[in-house]
């Protein structure tokens, strides 16, 4: 499985805005510039994720964008879900129907449990837990 440029960089720009959480909203000029993004191709994704309720906006000369939570209540998985729809490894592990083979194909236990993990891993990780686990490696220095 391979990500999409647009889950990459949503995600680093999330963090940007979570790790200025509570200091007021980020315009996208700055998040381009810290992330090394575009800022026409990061529009696109900031209006992907308001319209998807995991940032907000404000308007004026002091606006910009802002999670609509905390860190600590923003998952992985609600970025990714997103611009990648629901982990899905192969059709037949959602669908039993999509396959005759289902039911007795010991491949299909393999996806299934790969997609387990890839679920868990996205639905146990904040945006806090992220930065947090990035401050404590590198003694407070990180790059997002």
């Amino acid at each position: 499985m391979k990500l999409s440029t647009r889950t990459r960089y949503a995600i680093r720009a999330v963090l940007e805005l979570a790790d200025k959480y509570g200091k007021g909203p980020l315009q996208t000029r700055i998040i381009a510039r810290q992330q090394d993004i575009s800022v026409k191709y990061l529009e696109q994704i900031m209006a992907a994720l308001k319209s998807a309720g995991l940032i907000k906006s404000q308007r004026g000369a002091k606006g910009g964008y802002m999670l609509s939570k905390p860190p600590d209540k923003v998952k992985i998985s609600d970025v990714f879900e997103v611009f990648e729809g629901p982990v899905m490894t192969v059709e037949c592990v959602s669908n039993e129907n999509y396959c005759a083979r289902a039911a007795e194909c010991i491949a299909r236990r393999v996806w299934s449990e790969v997609q387990s993990a890839i679920k868990n891993v996205l639905q146990s990780m904040t945006l806090q837990d992220i930065l947090d686990k990035a401050k404590k490696a590198n003694n407070g220095n990180y790059q997002i």
